[in-house]
């Protein structure tokens, strides 16, 4: 009989109040760590998927300097890069150079500042 009392001794101070509010609070207390790992967890998803993003853009980025590089390593790609960046040619080649004709745009400017003048010459005459 005094065994069952033991037991009976321990439910009720597992059943007590200041028990209940200390399971209670740590209960809580571990509810906010789950929702801040999980707060946590997202953010790390999305830092996930951004460098996987990155990685995928540096990755085609380095084909492309490999395809150029492979370019540049042949004769033509040479010359098609040096072409490119200064204005050279070949021996046996011509080079043209386009300038803008200045007097020209000026002419037209004038011609229409010459009907202008027209109609004023007979409107503001004295």
């Amino acid at each position: 009989m005094r065994n069952f009392q033991q037991k009976r001794g321990f439910r009720n101070i597992l059943h007590s109040r200041p028990v209940l509010v200390l399971l209670s609070i740590l209960l809580l207390v571990f509810a906010w760590s789950v929702i801040g790992f999980m707060g946590k967890m997202q953010m790390t998803v999305e830092n996930r998927r951004i460098a996987e993003n990155k990685v995928t853009e540096l990755e085609s980025q380095k084909e492309n300097l490999l395809a150029e590089i492979a370019k540049l390593n042949t004769e033509d790609g040479k010359e098609e890069s040096i072409r490119e960046k200064f204005p050279v040619a070949k021996e046996g080649e011509g080079v043209i150079v386009i300038i803008e004709d200045k007097s020209q745009s000026e002419t037209e400017d004038s011609k229409s500042g010459a009907f202008s003048s027209f109609l004023s010459f007979f409107l503001f005459w004295k």
